[in-house]
């Protein structure tokens, strides 16, 4: 299973069904730098010195992190979506058909309904 970090913004219920399907997630809140204004360069530079995925629904900014900085453990960046399970077995999903994180940047949409 996939090691991940999420920021400030993402849905703790999403990240506790993720742990539920065997995922490592460190939230921001639990390293201790929760209501730090933390920016997203440094959130991605926690991430990669904790060799975690970036988990986050800080969509614009971490596609342009991405592309400044190619060399980090994954970037997932997620639509809001009020189906916290959903979501959680669309990012579970994503995860599973990549069997390497390192330098990519997966996309996971809420469905057009």
């Amino acid at each position: 299973m996939a090691r991940l970090y999420s920021n400030e913004n993402f849905p703790i219920p999403v990240v506790n069904v993720l742990r539920e399907l065997g995922h490592d997630i460190l939230t921001i809140q639990e390293s201790g730098r929760s209501n730090e204004a933390v920016s997203d360069a440094d959130v991605l530079l926690l991430a990669i010195s904790e060799d975690r995925a970036v988990l986050t629904l800080n969509r614009r900014d971490f596609i342009r992190l991405h592309n400044e900085r190619p060399e980090h453990a994954g970037i997932i960046v997620c639509t809001v979506d009020p189906d916290f399970a959903a979501q959680a077995q669309r990012i579970h999903d994503g995860i599973a058909q990549t069997p390497n994180l390192h330098g990519l940047l997966i996309r996971i949409n809420r469905p057009s309904r």
